[in-house]
């Protein structure tokens, strides 16, 4: 299920990425998503202007999120990284949930001034497993794509087992003056893919982490 609050209209670019925010409206949102109090088993993100208030993933959601974390941990053992998930992801009146990320262990280094998450000036990567049903597609690859660009996060990967037999897709050098990205590599599940810069550079996500090429 998703629920959208407070819409309101987008203004685009010909390539669809450019957003106008209104402050009062921003600040409005910011508000209530600060108040908000939902069932267990929700959460909620301010995206592109609207509150998203969707349930958390499936079994097989959480088998690739659990095994991604777990592999980044250990590619990160020895730095002053971590793998962080379930975390809110905060940029100019923005929250975001992403699936997984990496971020500095020192909180000093990465919490918002409200306390609320994780700032995305220090975020590097962001990692989005694609929930089933085309508003939870739709938000990983098309919206979250765009402000994940707009909050300059260096790396954006979605593992997405709904396009076709299952495909992974790196996003490097974002653009937030066109919330877009000047590197997009697209592969099917069993191709590995390998960050290339960053505290994750080298870490691969394959056959071990999203399961074998579907069909």
């Amino acid at each position: 299920m998703t629920a959208l609050a407070h819409e309101r209209p987008e203004i685009m670019s010909e390539a669809g990425a450019e957003f106008v925010n209104g402050p009062h409206h921003d600040e409005g949102l910011w508000q209530v998503w600060k108040a908000m109090e939902l069932p267990e088993g929700y959460r909620a993100e301010i995206i592109e202007g609207a509150i998203e208030v969707s349930p958390t993933g499936r079994f097989a959601h959480a088998q690739v999120v659990n095994r991604l974390r777990d592999a980044l941990a250990l590619h990160l053992k020895d730095s002053d990284y971590g793998a962080w998930n379930d975390a809110n992801v905060i940029h100019a009146r923005r929250a975001w949930i992403p699936d997984g990320l990496v971020a500095p262990r020192d909180a000093e280094l990465i919490e918002d001034e409200d306390g609320l998450g994780i700032k995305a000036q220090a975020v590097s990567l962001v990692v989005e497993v694609v929930s089933p049903g085309r508003t939870n597609q739709d938000r990983d690859r098309v919206r979250k794509r765009r402000e994940y660009a707009r909050a300059s996060i260096p790396a954006y990967v979605i593992i997405d087992d709904y396009d076709g037999q299952g495909t992974v897709t790196l996003f490097t050098g974002p653009r937030p003056d066109k919330a877009d990205w000047d590197d997009i590599h697209r592969v099917p599940y069993g191709t590995e893919v390998v960050i290339p810069e960053g505290p994750a550079k080298g870490f691969v996500i394959g056959e071990a982490i999203t399961g074998p090429k579907r069909g």
